[in-house]
C-alpha cells in the first residue's frame, strides 16, 4: 500500500506573503495592525513580521468587513468586538440546555417520590 504523501502546513508568513495571501500591499496590513490593535507577536532577527495562522484569519475577517463589506474602520471594529463577545455563546447555551433539563429530571423525581409516599 502506498504511503500517504506527508502535508506539513507552514507554522509562521511573511507580512509579503500573507499581503499576496490577501491581494493587499504590505502596507495596508501595517495600516490595519495599527488602525485594530494588532500586532505580529513573532518577529526575525531582523525585524521582520511573521504571522501565524490565526492572525492571517483575523486580517481575511478585517478585509471582508472593509472591502466587502463596506464597513467604515470603525464599524469594522465594533463588528469584531461583537464577534468575540458573542463566540462562547453556543456553548453556553448548549450548557443552559443541559443543565436545565437535569433540573427537570430532578424535579419530576421529586414529584414522583412525594406523590407515592
Amino acid at each position: 500500500m502506498p504511503l500517504k504523501p506527508k502535508t506539513i502546513e507552514k507554522l509562521y508568513w511573511t507580512i509579503g506573503e500573507m499581503a499576496e495571501e490577501l491581494g493587499v500591499n504590505n502596507s495596508t496590513i501595517r495600516f490595519w495592525e495599527k488602525e485594530f490593535g494588532m500586532s505580529a507577536a513573532r518577529r526575525t532577527g531582523k525585524g521582520d513580521r511573521l504571522y501565524t495562522r490565526k492572525e492571517i484569519e483575523q486580517f481575511k475577517r478585517i478585509q471582508q468587513l472593509v472591502k466587502e463589506e463596506g464597513y467604515t474602520l470603525n464599524g469594522a471594529r465594533a463588528q469584531l468586538r461583537k464577534g468575540d463577545e458573542t463566540e462562547g455563546q453556543p456553548i453556553m447555551v448548549e450548557q443552559l440546555r443541559e443543565r436545565l433539563l437535569q433540573m427537570r429530571r430532578t424535579l419530576v423525581a421529586l414529584r414522583t417520590d412525594l406523590e407515592r409516599g
